[in-house]
């Protein structure tokens, strides 16, 4: 591990889904970003983003490149996490709507609803008050995003969006968590030019250190 420094360590894991991006607002954010597929690879991260893509297939190819069980060893021992949408998913205790053998990471106290906005024609865009983040609103892209149904005690919201368009009531949905040194949101900043969202991982990774 890099340990203690200006310049952080951050894995991404590189499966499925926006992994480029995600490295290079790393690198905007102040972090030096690296590609993780591997048990090895994993051991020498300062922390680890897990980006979007299908939860259900992420769950799947943890398992069969052997990385299941130490993530969930390196998360539970405090490794600080960002999961976006799917890697929202992941890092949950528990998934509702998803498939019976799908795996969870357990690193947030969480009980998130899988697709919970709609189907890939839903797909919306939103101006959102996110807590640590000021200046202006957080403008999120949600693909088939799930929302948190469910948040236990030491869980703190970040943000939350009503009154969506498709979907029943004007309930205010969570869609931006964090636990200790695990982040998650159900959109993806990774698809906007803002960097306010990993810089804000990037400090958790420094503080973690």
């Amino acid at each position: 591990m890099a340990g203690v420094s200006s310049e952080p360590v951050i894995g991404v894991l590189a499966m499925q889904g926006a992994v480029r991006e995600h490295v290079a607002m790393l690198a905007e954010a102040g972090a030096r970003a690296v590609p993780v597929r591997r048990a090895a690879e994993l051991s020498e991260v300062d922390g680890l983003v897990l980006p979007g893509g299908e939860s259900t297939t992420m769950s799947r190819l943890l398992e069969s490149f052997e990385l299941l069980e130490p993530l969930r060893a390196r998360i539970a021992e405090g490794l600080p996490a960002f999961g976006s949408c799917a890697g929202m998913i992941l890092l949950a205790r528990q998934t509702l709507d998803g498939r019976p053998d799908q795996q969870q990471l357990g690193g947030l106290d969480v009980v998130v609803r899988r697709n919970a906005f709609g189907r890939q024609v839903d797909s919306f865009e939103a101006d959102l008050d996110f807590a640590g983040i000021a200046d202006r609103p957080v403008h999120a892209v949600f693909i088939r995003a799930p929302w948190v149904e469910k948040a236990g005690d030491g869980v703190e919201v970040l943000a939350t969006v009503s009154g969506v368009p498709g979907v029943d009531g004007d309930t205010a949905r969570i869609v931006a968590v964090r636990q200790g040194a695990v982040l998650a949101t159900a959109f993806h900043p990774e698809l906007t030019p803002d960097v306010r969202v990993h810089r804000l991982f990037v400090d958790l990774v420094r503080k973690a250190a």
